[in-house]
Formats: structure tokens, sequence, C-alpha cells
């Protein structure tokens, strides 16, 4: 069978220099539109500032909607004491009542989705995750930036900088050829941190040892899924499902009749609002980078076959499947870690695990740290202490070395460990909204985004809605 390989020699080729267009000036532009994005914009119109945002996609979501990474990840302190059962349980809490972390714009988009029958509001019952429908959150995401003024650019691709010493805009490829949009600050929510690299801020890839990242997971739905029968199959064997994973003796007996090849340990199910509907994180593709596109072609590839195994493995052996179907994968594959661009604080696994607390802090996280095995098979995590929160301060959102950039997402300033925490979309999405807030400021005062007043812009985070916790 035939796989994409990387080239072995790459050879530099010297292109005729191309005119750009220039599409429009604005205050902020964030480049992205997923749940970082999001926030951004939505942080910084609110903030007065007038905002463009340039999408690759022509919707909104990003890996919510895009890679179909669902649901959202819980956002409230965890209390282990208490341990709910049930598939839509969240594994990494396994907690009972605990208190939310983070509000502002990610309670709006979840209270607008809840209303519209397109989010299940977490709970107990949900293992505080909650669970969504993609198609409603691009609708509520359009919805909240044209409310908030936010004008909109899709089908761009960020594909440069414009300027040397000081980064005047973002060159876009697109259908219409290369545009330029101009920008007083720039948020970028790209993931990957494509606009910081670009202008020159330094960043790193991977854990220290080998530089490899957690693995890209290709996600799923499958519908027509019957509830009762899956549950009697978990009754009757009580210690081969947990939460949302497990199914390991029909792993074992799939695999030993040729059946299937599992990437990761075990099989991981959500719920989604539809009862006879599940979102399947169960695909696995390690040692790829998603900054490399013969590396994102290998795992597009190589996802989808695995995807089709376990199609049939979920239908031909697991209880309540033998009528499902794959509704949908994902536009693209689900990346987790790239690029973490090295800004004016570096978040630690430490300060998360111990709590620390940042006279600075604009965003708050309580989610565990979850790290997929970067070699293959495991995943291993490490919880907060019960009822507590950690701080993500405005420096990890400041890149070194760039004076009018500011980060938002998975592609702010931590380590590996640290990173597998803070990636999660709700979190995302708090970072997202104080860097709008922020750039907004700049743009305002006409200075550096690192001469913004912290203070400043905790209080229009406060203004807005935003939980920072005793502040």
């Amino acid at each position: 069978m035939p796989t994409l390989r990387k080239p072995e020699q790459r050879h530099t080729i010297l292109l005729p220099p191309r005119k750009a267009s220039l599409a429009a000036e604005t205050d902020v532009l964030v480049v992205g539109g997923g749940p970082a994005g999001l926030g951004a914009a939505l942080g910084a119109a609110r903030a007065g500032a007038q905002v463009i945002l340039a999408e690759r996609y022509g919707f909104l979501g990003g890996n919510a909607t895009a890679a179909l990474v669902m649901p959202l990840m819980s956002f409230h302190t965890q209390r282990h004491t208490f341990a709910k059962a049930g598939i839509t349980s969240l594994l990494p809490g396994d907690h009972g009542p605990g208190d939310p972390v983070i509000a502002g714009v990610v309670l709006e988009l979840i209270e607008r989705l809840v209303r519209s029958g397109g989010a299940i509001a977490p709970s107990l019952e949900t293992g505080y995750v909650v669970p969504f429908d993609p198609e409603l959150f691009k609708m509520v995401a359009l919805d909240l930036l044209d409310e908030a003024g936010v004008q909109l650019l899709l089908h761009a691709l960020a594909s440069d900088v414009m300027g040397s010493d000081q980064v005047e805009g973002v060159v876009f490829e697109t259908k219409s050829g290369p545009l330029v949009i101009k920008a007083r600050t720039i948020v970028d929510c790209t993931g990957d941190g494509d606009i910081a690299t670009r202008a020159g801020a330094p960043y790193e890839v991977g854990r220290p040892l080998d530089g490899l990242v957690q693995p890209m997971t290709l996600m799923f739905r499958m519908g027509e899924f019957e509830r009762a029968a899956f549950e009697e199959y978990v009754r009757q064997n009580p210690t081969q499902w947990r939460g949302v994973h497990g199914l390991w003796d029909l792993i074992e007996k799939a695999t030993a009749a040729g059946d299937l090849v599992l990437e990761r340990e075990d099989i991981l199910l959500f719920a989604t609002p539809h009862g006879r509907e599940l979102a399947v994180n169960s695909t696995r593709v390690t040692q790829v980078l998603g900054t490399d596109v013969w590396d994102l072609s290998y795992a597009e590839w190589h996802s989808r076959r695995q995807m089709r195994q376990i199609v049939q493995f979920l239908r031909h052996y697991v209880p309540g499947f033998e009528q499902s179907y794959a509704i949908q994968s994902g536009v693209t594959i689900g990346v987790r870690e790239t690029r973490r661009i090295m800004g004016e604080h570096y978040l630690t696994a430490e300060q998360l695990l111990n709590v620390c607390r940042f006279d600075d802090v604009i965003a708050r996280g309580t989610y565990p740290l979850d790290i997929h095995n970067p070699e293959g098979k495991g995943t291993v995590l490490k919880r907060l202490p019960d009822g507590e929160a950690y701080d993500i301060p405005l420096r990890c959102l400041i890149p070194r070395k760039v004076d009018n950039i500011l980060l938002a997402g998975r592609c702010i300033s931590g380590t590996h460990e640290a990173h597998s925490s803070y990636r999660v979309m709700p979190i995302a999405m708090a970072t997202g909204q104080a860097a709008g807030v922020c750039a907004a400021m700049a743009a305002h005062l006409k200075c550096s985004v690192r001469e913004v007043p912290a203070d400043a812009v905790q209080q229009e985070l406060v203004r807005q809605g935003a939980n920072l916790g005793n502040l």
C-alpha cells in the first residue's frame, strides 16, 4: 500500500516577487477563528476596538468544528471524592460539584448553545464537560461576532507578515490573490504561532528530551447508537468501562482476530446533545508535526484508515453499535501541539500543579496535565489539588522580540507539560479574550502591547464578566 513520504532533499526556489492588494486597515487583527480567536475578537470589540477576524476555513470554530474536538472540557475545580460512571462523564476530572473558574465569553457561548439546543450545560451528569453540536456552534459563533460588530474575512490563510522592524500587517492567501490587512495590533490565534514565528519571535517544539509533540487525533461522530444495549454491557462488565473509556476485553478479542490495530490504549467516547450519537476520540498518529505539510498529509492518510477499522470494530464487537455508522469525520485532523512561542513569562507544570498566583493574572485553569504519549500508547494525567485553579499571567501572551503581536490559545508561552493543560478550548477562549482586550488597549494608546498596564487589562476583563479569582 502506498504511503506519503517527505522528499529526501529540499531545494529553495526563488520565485518572482508578487504583488498583494491592501484589503483593509483596522485597530486589531485576529488571525484564526477557533475558540481563542472568538475570544480575542469579542474581547477586543467589546473594549471599543475596530476588529477584523481572518479565518482559513469558510466557517468559525477552529478545532471545535473543523476537527470535531468535542466536548468542551471541564473548567470547574475538581472534587475527587466523587466519581460519576456513565457514558457522559469525564475521565480526567472524575469529579463532583466544583466551581467554574472561567466565565466571560466562554459562558456566554455555552449559554447561547444551550438555549439553541446545541449543547448540554455542564453538570455532575455530564462530568462537567459541555457536549455540543458543531453545526450550531458555527452559527452561535457567527451571531456573537455579528452582534459585536466584528468584520470577517473567511477563506483566508495567513502566509506572511508585512514590515521589518515593526509588523504592520499580515499577508493572506485567498481566491482573490494575496491580500494584506494592516493593523495596529495583531492577535495570533493560529494555534501554531504562525504570525509570531514569521515576525521573529523565538519558540520551542515538543518535549525537551527529543522534541516530540503530543499525537494527532482524527475525531469522528457515530450515529444510531443504542445506549440501553451499551449500558447493559457495562453493567455486566463493570471492569471493562470507566467513565468515558475502556472496552479492553473487546479490543483484545478483535486484535487477536486480526480485525483491529489500535494505536491508543483504549476506546474513548463522548456524548453529544443527541441521544443516539457519540463522538469518538480513538485514532492516534505519533511522531508527526502539524507545521510540516508532509506530516499533516501522512497523518490525514493514516488516521482515516484507523477510523475505518474503529468503525468496523464498534459495529461488529460492541453492544449498542450494531446499526451505527460514521456520520462525519473532522474536516481536518486534530492537532494537539506544535510551536510554543517564548513569551515574557514561561509557564511550567510545577506552577500549575502548585496553583501559583500571579499579579498579572488574565485567565485561570483547572484542567489536569493530560499528556498523550508522543511515541505510542498511554496517557499520563496529573490533577490539580482539590478545589484549586492556577493562574495564567498576561506575560505568557506577550512574545519576546515582538512589540505589536499577542498570543492566545495553545501557542502561548509554557512548557510541553504545562501546555497539556492550557491547550483545551475553554482556557484557549479565555486567553483569547484577554489578548483581545490588551490588543484593543495597545491600539487605543498607540503603544507596545508590553506597555499596556496589566491592571487596566484586568479591570476591562472583569467588566466583560471574566473570572480572575479574588482579584
